[in-house]
Formats: C-alpha cells, sequence, structure tokens
C-alpha cells in the first residue's frame, strides 16, 4: 500500500474554520503540487479529503474524483485517518487530502510508530510505501515534495 498525505494549499484565515478557502497563492500551490501528483499517481489511486473548503479545493486541482471523509476533518486523530485508510492493508494506493497537525502525527507514527507533533509544510506531500504489502514496518518514506521544489 502507499498512503500519501498531502497538507492543504494556503488558506484565508476566518471563521468558522471548515468555510476558510484558499488564498490566490494557495490555488497556484494546490495547482503546481497537483501537477507533479498526476505525473506520480497510480491510475486506481483512492482520492480521501476532508470536508473542510481548503482541503476540497486543494483536491480540485487535481481534477479526478474524490470521497469526503469526515474522519479527516480539522482536529481528526491521525488513529482516525490510518483507520479510515485502512492502512496497512489496503490494496490500492491512498492519497488523502488534509490538515495539521494531524497530517503531522500521522508521518510521526509511520516513521517511528510513536505520535509527534511533526510539522508539515502548506501543499507539501509525503508519500510513505511498504516493502511488504499489509506490513506496516515495512513501510518507509518514499518521497517529500513541497511546491517550491517543482520547477515548471
Amino acid at each position: 500500500m502507499d498512503l500519501i498525505l498531502w497538507r492543504h494549499a494556503e488558506a484565508e484565515p476566518g471563521e468558522p474554520d471548515l468555510e476558510r478557502g484558499l488564498t490566490g497563492k494557495g490555488h497556484k500551490q494546490a495547482r503546481r503540487m497537483a501537477d507533479w501528483l498526476t505525473t506520480q499517481l497510480p491510475d486506481n489511486c483512492k482520492i480521501m479529503v476532508s470536508p473542510a473548503l481548503r482541503a476540497l479545493q486543494t483536491a480540485e486541482a487535481l481534477g479526478r474524483k474524490f470521497k469526503i471523509h469526515a474522519d479527516l476533518a480539522p482536529g481528526s486523530e491521525p488513529d482516525e485517518v490510518l483507520r479510515a485508510v485502512n492502512w496497512p492493508s489496503a490494496k490500492e494506493a491512498v492519497l488523502v487530502i488534509g490538515h495539521q497537525p494531524t497530517l503531522g502525527q500521522v508521518a510521526a507514527v509511520l516513521m517511528t510508530g510513536e505520535e509527534h507533533d511533526w510539522e508539515m509544510r502548506k501543499a507539501g506531500v509525503w508519500w510513505f510505501s511498504q516493502r511488504e504489502p499489509g506490513d506496516a514496518l515495512s513501510s518507509y518514506l518514499k518521497a517529500v515534495m513541497g511546491p517550491e521544489l517543482i520547477v515548471k
């Protein structure tokens, strides 16, 4: 299983939190990262998105079908995210578009087995893979990418 964590792009401040949209810079970040992901993601990749507007707008940049999942909303716990994506047992790759600090905590669990507050940059992607399908202990960090690293 491949698990790709994509933090939403830069968003406007304000309330209510779930209705905050992307800034102009955020839309550019999302498009740039979506262009890179389009060349990398398998065709059968399952895409799961937080119900927050900024995450939905980030996902829309990909131009692929996605499912909104309540367990990916701001404030979700890492174990909720891993359960929602069926880690480590899913057969297909899964792309999660969500939030800090949850995605950084998920990355820490995948790398160390423990929750830590790791920072994931806005619009950044952390890609995890498994050497042995279904074996969480065989997982490794395959790539870390930020929109500023993508040359057009």
